[in-house]
């Protein structure tokens, strides 16, 4: 854990969470995201210097509404609440919240009242953006009104005896202009945070607790050759050397050549111990005939403790298994961890594999988002070639193939990601692009090709924009370079005569299929 200035973020289920910690660590400080039900005490074991209350779904006089511990407001230190997270403060404050009789949706005019520092730099009208349906009912006894809407009085507040703020609207979307602006006024002329979360003492800090953790044992790595499971290892053998072995599975759901250029790079640039497993025929022999998404990852997970657990039975004196896991990976499973937002998906390295392999685990990435991880890369000196790979799931291919998954299947879709992967990188829009690949739909239509009626495959190309992969955007790309895709993939790739082009957001899809 970084020995950094602490936000705790307390999420009642707001699509927009992660974006308030994306925002709180683009301001140089540390936060982490927390379930609602976390023990004010918990928090007390950080360098703790606010507590910021996200926005939610429900209404806080609903039966058995999101709530939190009081004590909270005992801390000592400010509390920012939004949306939601405002109205539950005032509330638990003592204040009244009811149904507001003109609803605001999208985005609204701000206009600031006096000079509080929460909006310090903030032009005295400037626009916003509004997502609610309730009002806090307080008096100006009780709260210090800083801005108002039009249809609401309350947009933002101070408590006056305790360190209580609150806005009705979202700073941390990018539709708040001076978003940004307040949530840094808040962290620091507020909160009085010093700005001392940076990559380096973040590299120098998850060294020094690798060395601290191992002792003098070894430590395993599962290596995918991406780019969390490479900057993990990088970081563990930049902190014990030797005593590292990565542990490298080809499941048979990996991209065209990727087995030989995961080998091909750490084994000869990074020089890291490196044991390559070949069990392709045993994964989708386990996965014949099954459909269900979630149902593929359980199998796919399983698979890979009992290949991996094999591989490592001959290695003497370890103990530990270093994993990629990103935070995007703890959230998107956080159902597990009672939190209020749904499970989207079940991640393969988030939950039980320490327990299941006999390993003490090592994730030291733990906490942070994808760019974050990059940065990491960067200054361990790794190349581009590796900071810049785009994503791929721990399944692999197995998300981008819906239905059963055959060997052939999964070679027409090999084919097909490999020209989308060229064609993307030949025009540079990898620069500009999170994610893109191909996805073999379980779906046949009719053509026509050769003056001949063809009834074959359809793929679907996936390009999508983001920051951290939480949300995302679809690609606006050149029609040229889709029509260059959707042509070489019907002419070169046996078994398809139909090429689509997903235009889904995240929310409401997800990048994968799967």
């Amino acid at each position: 854990m970084p020995d950094n200035d602490y936000v705790a973020i307390l999420d009642f289920g707001s699509q927009y969470t992660q974006l308030i910690a994306r925002r709180t660590r683009e301001a140089s400080v540390f936060c982490e995201i927390h379930t609602p039900d976390v023990k004010p005490e918990e928090l007390k074991k950080h360098r703790l210097k606010a507590v910021i209350l996200s926005g939610g779904p429900a209404s806080v006089y609903q039966r058995k509404a999101p709530s939190c511990d009081p004590k909270i407001f005992d801390l000592g230190v400010p509390v920012l609440g939004i949306c939601y997270g405002m109205q539950l403060g005032a509330k638990l404050l003592g204040s009244k919240v009811a149904a507001a009789a003109d609803r605001e949706y999208g985005r609204t005019d701000l206009v600031t009242k006096g000079s509080d520092k929460l909006f310090r730099g903030v032009p005295h009208e400037s626009q916003v953006w509004m997502s609610h349906g309730d009002k806090i009912e307080a008096s100006t006894k009780e709260f210090e009104v800083l801005a108002s809407t039009k249809n609401c009085s309350y947009a933002a507040v101070r408590h006056r005896k305790r360190a209580f703020y609150g806005v009705q609207f979202h700073p941390e979307v990018h539709h708040t202009p001076f978003g940004s602006q307040i949530l840094k006024n808040f962290l620091y002329a507020i909160c009085g945070c010093r700005g001392d979360w940076e990559m380096k003492s973040y590299v120098d800090n998850a060294i020094a607790e690798i060395r601290r953790t191992a002792g003098k044992d070894h430590v395993l790595c599962a290596l995918s050759g991406g780019v969390d499971s490479g900057v993990v290892a990088a970081l563990v053998h930049k902190a014990i050397s030797s005593r590292l072995t990565c542990v490298f599975v080809d499941n048979g759901l990996l991209r065209k050549g990727e087995a030989k250029k995961v080998r091909d790079f750490f084994e000869k640039r990074i020089h890291v111990n490196l044991v390559c497993v070949d069990a392709s025929a045993k994964f989708l022999k386990k996965l014949k005939g099954v459909s269900d998404p979630e149902e593929k990852r359980k199998i796919i997970g399983h698979v890979f403790i009992d290949v991996f657990h094999a591989a490592a039975r001959p290695l003497k004196q370890v103990k530990f298994l270093a994993q990629g896991t990103l935070y995007p990976d703890v959230i998107e499973s956080r159902s597990a961890l009672g939190g209020p937002s749904a499970k989207i998906k079940t991640h393969h390295n988030v939950g039980g594999l320490p327990e299941k392999l006999g390993f003490k685990l090592i994730e030291p990435l733990r906490f942070l988002f994808k760019d974050e991880v990059r940065r990491i890369g960067r200054e361990l000196g790794l190349s581009e070639e590796l900071v810049k790979r785009q994503p791929f799931p721990g399944p692999g291919l197995a998300v981008r193939c819906p239905g059963p998954l055959t060997q052939e299947r999964l070679d027409v879709l090999r084919e097909a990601d490999e020209i989308v992967c060229h064609e993307i990188e030949k025009v540079k829009l990898n620069e500009k692009l999170w994610q893109y690949f191909a996805v073999l739909l379980p779906v046949k239509s009719v053509g026509v090709m050769g003056d001949e009626r063809t009834f074959q495959d359809t793929v679907s190309v996936r390009l999508v924009e983001s920051l951290d992969g939480m949300t995302a955007d679809w690609g606006r790309v050149p029609h040229d370079v889709l029509a260059t895709i959707s042509s070489r993939i019907v002419n070169e790739v046996k078994g398809v005569n139909r090429v689509v082009y997903d235009i889904s957001s995240k929310p409401p899809s997800t990048i994968e299929w799967e």
